[in-house]
């Protein structure tokens, strides 16, 4: 396994389908220069999701294949289809960057805790039940997938007390500037404030 380095840091986003979390997280490594790592899913991809921007999407064959030849740091199964990370993606990210982002559920992001300990800032994005549920309504989700996502709702919102920090999702400036200011504390680069 990969061994992190003192600075090397993973922050993971994470909290209930339709919180917002994959808007939150983009917009807060675009604006502190954090690089993304991404799963692998055997799902189709949603209504505005893009292969190789959101996940890796891949065939069951295929991830089989590549979860028989342990490519995979965690895998998990959720609504008969499977998302994994590989190790290699993280151990080459760290190559070339201090510190990394993911987008997890709250399993992969238990697992990757677990993993790499106090290496793995886990950053819980969340909003009340039926701000998620409209979300999801207009990103033009399937009623099927909706029900799906609302039914794990309270096990996801659950993970909230164990994670390092939680953020409320409503208004997305605000959001991704209490997140920047609090990770500029790890990422601990000395910037300097002009008047």
């Amino acid at each position: 396994m990969y061994e992190l380095k003192d600075r090397e840091l993973i922050f993971v986003f994470t909290g209930p389908d339709g919180s917002g979390r994959k808007t939150v997280a983009d917009s807060v490594g675009a604006t502190l220069g954090l690089k993304k790592v991404l799963s692998y899913a055997t799902r189709d991809p949603r209504p505005g999701e893009v292969d190789g921007q959101d996940y890796h999407f891949i065939s069951m064959d295929l991830y089989e294949q590549m979860e028989s030849q342990n490519e995979f740091l965690e895998s998990v199964t959720i609504n008969n289809n499977k998302y994994g990370l590989r190790e290699y993606d993280i151990e080459h990210s760290f190559a070339n960057n201090g510190c990394i982002y993911l987008i997890m559920n709250r399993d992969g992001a238990e697992i990757l805790k677990q993993t790499y300990g106090d290496h793995v800032i886990r950053l819980f994005i969340y909003a009340d039940r039926a701000t998620v549920e409209k979300r999801q309504r207009d990103l033009g989700l399937s009623e099927e997938v909706i029900a799906n996502h609302l039914s794990h709702y309270d096990y996801d919102i659950a993970y909230q007390s164990e994670c390092e920090h939680a953020f409320e999702n409503y208004d997305l400036a605000h959001t991704v500037f209490e997140i920047s200011n609090t990770l500029e504390g790890y990422l601990d680069r000395n910037l300097v404030e002009k008047d």
